[in-house]
């Protein structure tokens, strides 16, 4: 009823305003020759085409929704919708009055026509929004506090426009700092930009500022961290805007202004996923995902639940990260059809029970140990897991004719020093001779650490300067590849859409980070002076580790993919016989191996390991 009252109040302003055009685009284009007097003959056009204005335009306006919008937000979008109606409006009053009437109506008076309904009609909708941001706002008490806005573009209008929309509760923005040189003294929605990030603390100082945002979601990590140590040294609070990635991701509101995380200062360009391409081969399949309760494992869920598939099965050795993974999936995608099975990768027969089950159409294998110092201390364990593990998915999922199986690997397998990065080269291995026997389409992903996964350093340095330090680096020249759990899930679902069976693709991980200066970097951010407030110690590299990671190895060489973040390899040759003599007595006497016997099977398979990869990782 409110709806329709206020449609019928806005239809009987229209056709007033409708009405006062029409007389205005005659009298502009006569009365003014004719002393302040419409001719007769024209006056009588005006009279009998009046009717038909009124009613043309009423209903084009309410097709073109122009009586369902609230026009105190109105925008370019709107603006858009009124210029199309009354210009279909216009053409079907002068048509209408040509053809069903036999008045002469002037081409001239047809262009007035559509100039000032234009002007009456969208002037009508938008001074709303005019006395709603420059009248109604000013009277808004809000906070006292001072906003001071880092970058002058879309971003810096959207955290400006976020603090309005609140009605100021948050802080009133007084003006932005960017350093483009073309933007100084100018106003963004009447606010001005006020120097560049060299003239931070005097506009702090200046302007008695209580609040930085920085809105700049797309700039790199080094020059985010220069911001923040300039910003740092100011003593206001620091907020961010979250980055592209994180708004288109949905891992983070659009409006949404937070704390600055150590992520923000890695910075790389943000992902772009090929939404067709990933909708295609997800959407109504049956859809299995290894490791589902692991941070990688629940993210892929995610992920995947947004291309509809015809069902989610999430497998998991721990009850409890899959009882939590499918509760959340269930609350957030209520439609959809979750299957769970608490699933031990190693158990072959409980494996082929699982795929024939179900028959996926697409596999993600995310289920792996992956701690380097656990697995040098249990070696045993890597190969049962990370190579028989592997294996005998494959297997299933050749005798369940999966479509496309996508191994999730790592750094870590290229020339390996490491028993776990080795187990997974092998299981890389694995699942390239598979994909030379079978139908299915077997490919494998390979990227850096992962920040905020369980295995990453982020934690454990947080639990440290929690406690007050010290922060433990193994090595000041430690540095590794990182990138956001989301942001390598997204790539995963994208490389599965180019799998054409075989191919080892590459995830591009930006620059590497040195652990070090991550460290530095979150003491800074947790309100501390590094090596004044937390000491950092340095302990010594553990068996197993590197200076730096590798993506590729001599040999493989990379080939690019219709994606800008994502190379394939290409494939090194396997001894096939060897794969499978390894396999065997895994199955025989996994359990049983020594630790010297799995590092000579293991550089059976990879000659390299601890041998020719050791000493070159050490000249290096």
């Amino acid at each position: 009823m409110i709806w329709r009252r206020r449609t019928l109040l806005h239809m009987a302003i229209d056709a007033v305003l409708v009405n006062l055009a029409a007389f205005l685009s005659f009298y502009i284009r006569f009365g003014f020759e004719g002393n302040g007097k419409i001719p007769e003959e024209y006056l009588l056009t005006l009279t009998h085409s009046a009717w038909t204005a009124t009613l043309v335009y009423l209903a084009v306006f309410y097709i073109f929704g122009l009586y369902n919008k609230l026009w105190q937000y109105a925008s370019i979008g709107e603006l858009v919708s009124i210029i199309f109606a009354v210009t279909v409006g216009t053409a079907g009053t002068v048509a209408l009055v040509y053809f069903l009437a036999p008045l002469r109506f002037p081409h001239s008076v047809s262009a007035l026509l559509w100039f000032t309904t234009l002007f009456l009609i969208g002037g009508s909708r938008f001074i709303w929004r005019i006395f709603q941001d420059n009248i109604f706002t000013q009277h808004v008490p809000g906070s006292q506090n001072q906003v001071l806005i880092i970058g002058a573009g879309d971003a810096g209008v959207m955290a400006a426009r976020e603090l309005k929309n609140k009605n100021y509760r948050e802080g009133r923005p007084v003006g932005y700092i960017d350093d483009a040189v073309r933007k100084q003294r100018l106003q963004l929605m009447g606010i001005p930009v006020l120097g560049t990030r060299k003239d931070i603390p005097r506009v702090v100082k200046n302007h008695n500022i209580d609040k930085i945002i920085i809105a700049m979601p797309s700039a790199s990590g080094e020059v985010i961290r220069e911001i923040v140590g300039i910003c740092e040294k100011t003593g206001v609070d620091l907020k961010i805007m979250p980055g592209v990635f994180d708004m288109v991701s949905g891992q983070l509101d659009t409006n949404e202004i937070r704390e600055v995380q150590v992520e923000d200062l890695l910075g790389r360009e943000p992902v772009s996923v090929n939404l067709e391409d990933v909708a295609g081969y997800l959407t109504g399949e049956v859809v299995l995902i290894t490791g589902g309760g692991g941070s990688i494992g629940s993210e892929l869920c995610r992920q995947v639940a947004r291309f509809n598939p015809a069902k989610l099965v999430v497998v998991g050795h721990g009850e409890n990260s899959v009882f939590d993974i499918e509760q959340e999936l269930r609350v957030d995608n209520p439609t959809l059809d979750v299957a769970t099975e608490i699933l031990d990768v190693k158990d072959r027969d409980k494996v082929h029970i699982v795929f024939q089950r179900y028959k996926p159409g697409v596999v993600f294998h995310a289920a792996a140990h992956k701690h380097v110092p656990l697995m040098e201390k249990n070696p045993e364990e890597a190969l049962k897991n990370n190579v028989m593990g592997t294996s005998n998915l494959t297997e299933a999922a050749d005798e369940a004719k999966v479509k496309t199986f996508v191994l999730i690997s790592t750094d870590k397998a290229v020339n390996p020093t490491s028993i776990m990065g080795t187990t997974k080269r092998v299981a890389e291995m694995v699942i390239q001779s598979m994909d030379k026997r079978s139908e299915t389409k077997f490919v494998a992903v390979r990227f850096g650490n992962v920040l905020g996964s369980r295995g990453s350093v982020i934690p454990t340095f947080k639990r440290q300067i929690a406690k007050g330090g010290p922060v433990t680096v193994t090595h000041p020249d430690m540095v590794r590849f990182f990138m956001t759990i989301p942001e390598a899930s997204q790539l995963v679902i994208q490389a599965g859409s180019m799998a054409e069976g075989g191919e080892i693709f590459i995830l591009d991980m930006g620059q590497p980070v040195k652990i070090l200066d991550l460290a530095r970097d979150l003491i800074s951010l947790s309100g501390f002076e590094p090596d004044v407030d937390i000491k950092i110690k340095f302990t010594g590299m553990r068996p197993g580790e590197k200076l730096y990671e590798e993506l590729l190895t001599a040999e493989e060489g990379t080939s690019a993919t219709k994606h800008k973040r994502i190379f394939v390899a290409k494939p090194n040759n396997i001894n096939v016989s060897q794969l499978e003599e390894l396999i065997h007595l895994i199955r025989e006497r996994g359990s049983y191996l020594t630790r010297e016997e799995v590092i000579a099977q293991l550089q059976s398979v990879v000659p390299t390991f601890r041998k020719q990869a050791s000493k070159a990782v050490a000249n290096q």
